[in-house]
């Protein structure tokens, strides 16, 4: 949505909107995290691989380079094997913002620019804030509704949960 979100609010679980003015997906979610500690599980392939995705997915990073003006690459494997590849570059890397691009190489001609930022939210928690912006409407919706992305969000961000909470970020 375009008005900006209330800091009072909680989201233990992720909020995602499609933005009715342009082709932008809004994602918000909460962690008993630092900045710091979301940071590093963006930017570590390591600690990366261990979240992405929905629960049963591998993933196996093929390429990271978390810089200004680096690439990545990762594949995410079900439990048969089969494999989706998921592909872009890292334009800022700092340690409140991200701004990268994303590409699904099943659809390689659509591209979003992703921003991710961290808010400390002042109490041991930190908001994570995520704007993908589409290159149509039409690629939003089927994002949004028949890629499992909303799976993959929930599920992979109760992952990182679990991580932060076992002390491995």
């Amino acid at each position: 949505m375009t008005t900006a979100p209330d800091l009072a609010a909680r989201y233990d679980e992720a909020a995602i909107e499609a933005d009715p003015t342009v082709p932008m997906i809004h994602i918000r979610r909460d962690f008993s995290a630092t900045p710091d500690q979301l940071f590093r599980a963006h930017t570590d392939p390591e600690l990366f691989a261990r979240w992405i995705g929905p629960d049963g997915m591998q993933a196996e990073v093929l390429a990271w380079d978390a810089t200004d003006n680096g690439r990545w690459r990762y594949a995410g494997s079900d439990r048969d094997g089969n494999a989706q590849y998921f592909r872009g570059s890292f334009h800022t890397v700092s340690p409140t913002r991200i701004v990268q691009t994303f590409t699904w190489e099943g659809m390689p001609d659509a591209v979003a620019l992703e921003t991710v930022t961290f808010e400390d939210l002042g109490d041991g928690r930190t908001r994570l804030h995520a704007r993908s912006l589409c290159d149509s409407f039409e690629d939003r919706d089927l994002w949004i509704s028949n890629s499992g992305m909303e799976v993959g969000v929930h599920q992979g961000y109760a992952s990182l949960d679990r991580m932060l909470a076992d002390g491995s970020v």
